[in-house]
């Protein structure tokens, strides 16, 4: 399966972006398997922001954003969505999503098929 993460953009603090995590092509089945998003700002080790299980039953977040993004998953479309509110601009970053390798992982899951990232920019 490939990944391919869009939906990136400039925006001001206290704003929103959508990103998407779409999966394509064949071998692993997008739908069976855990997805997380991720995050890496210059000089920063990357660092895990959500994840969703196989069926969407089960969210995990970072601290740092629980209460303003939210992870979702469309399986028909092999689509995960993170939607991030009340941006800050320490959110900017790289964001990239992660197709674990079970069904349901949180941060510590083994993440081993990545997606290229897209650039999150917030303005103050």
């Amino acid at each position: 399966v490939q990944l391919q993460a869009s939906g990136g953009g400039l925006v001001r603090t206290g704003g929103s972006l959508r990103l998407s995590c779409a999966g394509s092509g064949s071998g692993r089945i997008f739908s069976n398997h855990a997805v997380g998003w991720f995050r890496q700002a210059p000089g920063k080790d990357r660092e895990f922001v959500a994840s969703i299980n196989w069926s969407g039953s089960r969210t995990y977040y970072a601290d740092s954003v629980k209460g303003r993004f939210y992870i979702s998953r469309d399986n028909i479309g092999n689509t995960v969505y993170l939607q991030m509110n009340s941006l800050k601009p320490e959110d900017a970053a790289v964001y990239c999503c992660g197709q674990s390798s079970s069904s349901d992982s949180d941060s510590r899951g083994h993440y081993d098929t990545w997606g290229q990232g897209t650039q999150v920019t917030v303005s103050s």
